[in-house]
């Protein structure tokens, strides 16, 4: 007997038996439409970068019009009450791990406080070990060098931007949207065109190859963030019916990122794979102008929401989240309720079949259950949990709220950034004296204060709020903050910025830090960018037992030092100016491992 199709085991065909060819196709036909049902999803997440929850036009923006943005959602499922976190790495962090960003490590979103530890297990590394290819495209923001890069943690092709944003101060000096300077697998590359169409064009290259395997397409892009910058034709349309500049060039991004939008869902059905992809669309917090709990642009549609990014009020954390799976998830469906960013790695797990790793606690919920049977079992009486401050060490109860379903708990802040030192106790006292009680299902504006009426829930939310600081902090004091490798085999060549360092004087002026830094022994060069000094002075390198320095001139902008001898170990690595007694810090720091 002769087996035909003995790679997919099919049916034995005895050539003295001649069945017909139809009957042939159609069994072929049927093996091949279950091998298409038993394929692992595609999955596509694509995050915006400070786009509001009215920043959509079905959420009643007047101004503007998503159609691609809201085509995930005519297609497949809307939640309206989907929450982030008020900040960019922190988002970024939990929506990667499941799991809530204090314990990752991230607490902010600059000068060590955006380090995630490289001991987290990302979406990207689960994924990965599945056997999917795995792509980023855009903004990373959990640590630029080794081993927090996106390479580090999963992801095998990446085209990002170092830092918070393109023309931040992890650099390169004078990075624009337009023609940028990105990393391409940790090589830096100048491209031509706008930041935001040419990482659609990577996600599209990549979502194109043919290799097999299920594809894991992670489209970060960096708008609408500032600096506000787009092509003119962009945001004219909203200058024309007299918007304030500051959301006509938002506006014009946002336009920006719906048109690349579309590019991503036309392409995966020119491929013929998007009945079987998973497409998401979300932002990673509210939109941004200030830094105060209740500002926001002038006439800047927020959905009637209070707050901005940065702040714990609704429009701070709630983000406009659509889904579609047209094999598995029925379209047009809208749910009231409340998902969060920890929920999205368990529950596209669960989408692709493929087990919880063993031994990581997940915080967040799967939300397949309710997108496909209605069931919110699991997200009953469930709570989420969010605080936002400056500096390495989270305080508690500054600045937090505990958000359930229908009722919220708020210790609010106007200006976490400012929230740098521990608070006497007096002050603490005055916070929880005036703590802020909305119930956001009847009042999503959080007009009406019912602390009063409601005492005893607000100690019940306050008591969990009080348990879940302790054990988070507690993992994450547990771990320490991520060190950054120099001389690995990873990366032999360093650049460090004051984007990335640490100490007490960068949340003064941000003119001196250090760099938390684990080393391996070797001789290396070490070179200093330099500001503008007024007078001849001395440059300085201290790691452990090491200290070498060398004369710098005024308006010198350079200064190396070779062949210098570093040991092993973990340590502060401090490099810095003297031309008077108080010194001050380079703006970049290039080590580069020798031998």
């Amino acid at each position: 007997m002769k087996w035909f199709g003995a790679n997919y085991g099919i049916f034995p065909y005895r050539l003295g038996n001649q069945l017909s060819m139809a009957a042939l196709m159609a069994i072929f036909i049927s093996h091949s439409t279950l091998l298409s049902q038993t394929k692992k999803p595609n999955i596509i997440i694509m995050m915006t970068d400070d786009q509001g929850y009215g920043d959509i036009g079905m959420h009643g923006n007047p101004y503007l019009k998503t159609p691609n943005m809201q085509a995930i959602a005519e297609k497949g499922i809307e939640m309206t009450n989907f929450l982030a976190y008020p900040n960019c790495s922190a988002s970024r962090a939990a929506l990667l791990t499941g799991r809530y960003p204090y314990r990752t490590g991230v607490t902010a979103v600059t000068q060590v406080d955006h380090f995630m530890n490289t001991s987290e297990l990302t979406l990207a590394e689960t994924l990965k070990d599945n056997g999917y290819r795995t792509g980023i495209f855009g903004k990373w923001h959990l640590g630029d060098n080794s081993p927090m890069r996106p390479t580090d943690q999963g992801f095998e092709e990446a085209l990002v931007h170092k830092g918070g944003g393109i023309g931040q101060a992890a650099g390169p000096a004078g990075n624009t949207y337009f023609d940028p300077i990105l990393e391409h697998n940790n090589v830096s590359k100048k491209y031509k065109g706008y930041c935001d169409d040419i990482f659609t064009e990577a996600a599209l290259e990549f979502m194109a190859q043919k290799d097999g395997k299920p594809f894991f397409t992670y489209l970060a892009t960096n708008l609408p963030h500032f600096p506000l910058q787009v092509p003119d034709e962009r945001a004219e349309p909203y200058r024309k019916i007299g918007l304030h500049e500051d959301n006509a060039l938002t506006y014009g991004m946002i336009d920006n990122i719906d048109y690349n939008v579309g590019r991503v869902l036309n392409h995966i059905k020119r491929l013929g794979i998007e009945k079987n992809t998973i497409v998401i669309f979300l932002s990673d917090n509210g939109p941004r102008h200030r830094r105060t709990k209740n500002d926001v642009y002038p006439g800047r549609w927020v959905a009637n929401l209070r707050g901005t990014k940065t702040s714990v009020y609704e429009a701070g954390i709630r983000v406009p989240f659509f889904v579609k799976w047209p094999n598995a998830l029925s379209k047009g469906k809208q749910f009231k309720n409340m998902g969060s960013v920890i929920d999205i790695t368990p529950t596209l797990l669960e989408m692709a079949e493929i087990p919880e790793p063993v031994n990581i606690k997940f915080d967040g919920k799967s939300l397949l259950g309710l997108w496909k049977q209605n069931d919110s079992s699991l997200l009953q009486d469930r709570a989420f949990f969010i605080q936002m401050h400056y500096g390495p060490t989270p305080f508690k109860y500054m600045h937090f709220a505990v958000r359930m379903q229908k009722y919220k708990l708020i210790g609010p802040h106007d200006d976490p950034h400012n929230i740098l030192y521990q608070p006497k106790d007096g002050e603490l006292k005055e916070v929880l004296a005036n703590l802020e009680l909305y119930d956001v299902e009847i009042d999503p504006s959080e007009r009406v204060n019912r602390a009063s009426d409601h005492p005893e829930l607000v100690e019940n939310l306050l008591e969990r709020y009080e348990t879940w600081f302790d054990e988070v902090t507690e993992e994450r004091d547990a771990k320490g903050i991520q060190r950054i490798y120099l001389g690995s085999t990873d990366q032999r060549n360093v650049n460090l910025s004051r984007f990335d360092w640490g100490g007490p004087r960068v949340i003064s002026e941000n003119e001196l830090g250090h760099w938390r830094v684990s080393t391996k022994a070797g001789t290396y060069e070490i070179s200093l960018d330099v500001p503008p000094l007024a007078t001849d002075g001395t440059a300085h390198i201290k790691f452990l037992n090491v200290h070498v320095e060398l004369p710098i001139k005024k308006n010198q902008e350079r200064v190396v030092f070779k062949n210098v001898v570093l040991p092993h170990g973990d340590g502060n690595f401090h490099a810095f100016l003297k031309t008077e007694r108080l010194a001050t810090g380079p703006l970049f720091v290039d080590v580069k491992r020798l031998d």
